[in-house]
């Protein structure tokens, strides 16, 4: 169940191929509107495939509640059918939004501000003073895309061109919040670890719990279509 755009039909794609190389069989697949505001119709024909997963991706901000929510009123149960996505349908505010009916939910993502290096604590809590909320995954890309301009602007002597900019980029690898990082100098695309995530209550809060994780990830669908 992917939204019906370039990232969602990457996700989609992308899955697919993978799934199907470890043995997976595809039982269905619908691509939805991008500002579709009622998933019911689109969870109640997963639901009646009887699947025994449903892949999710949805773009952040509204969405990923009202899927939610769409799961939770025609019954899907995550520890009945295994509900899996990317990181957008369970970032801190769609978990919160849906609370309990969020647990057993699974995930795969880049960043997730409970990640215990010293490295993130230091950004969360610097972006909490400043902004009064927790990271996500759009703050992390703002500042790795910083980092990534002035790191490129020091080697470039203060060369702005693109040529420039881009020869000084390739390559070049940092410690980033969400862990190591690098930028391919084949591709011009991140590698980065993606960590493997389960929603979990602890302490009394609902969080993304990573179990674990995949590292070194290049774009699997980089000159693919």
């Amino acid at each position: 169940m992917v939204a019906d755009y370039g990232p969602g039909i990457d996700a989609e794609r992308g899955f697919q191929r993978a799934f199907k190389a470890a043995g997976g069989q595809i039982v269905g697949s619908v691509r939805m509107p991008v500002a579709n505001p009622d998933f019911s119709a689109f969870v109640q024909r997963a639901k009646d495939l009887n699947p025994e997963s449903v892949f999710v991706f949805v773009p952040g901000g509204a969405q990923p509640g009202a899927i939610g929510k769409a799961f939770a009123e025609r019954g899907m149960d995550p520890n009945k059918i295994k509900i899996l996505s990317t990181g957008e349908p369970v970032d801190e505010t769609a978990i919160k939004s849906l609370g309990d009916l969020a647990l057993g939910r699974i995930s795969a993502w880049h960043y997730d501000y409970n990640l215990p290096s010293k490295t993130n604590r230091d950004f969360v809590k610097a972006f909490n003073a400043e902004f009064k909320r927790n990271p996500d995954f759009f703050a992390v890309g703002g500042y790795d895309g910083m980092h990534l301009i002035y790191e490129a602007l020091k080697k470039t002597g203060g060369k702005a061109d693109g040529d420039s900019l881009v020869a000084a980029a390739k390559g070049m690898c940092w410690e980033s919040p969400r862990g190591p990082i690098c930028i391919d100098p084949a591709t011009r695309d991140i590698v980065q670890t993606v960590y493997i995530r389960k929603v979990e209550k602890v302490n009394g809060h609902l969080v993304n719990v990573a179990f674990d994780k995949v590292e070194k990830v290049k774009d699997p669908t980089h000159g693919r279509k």
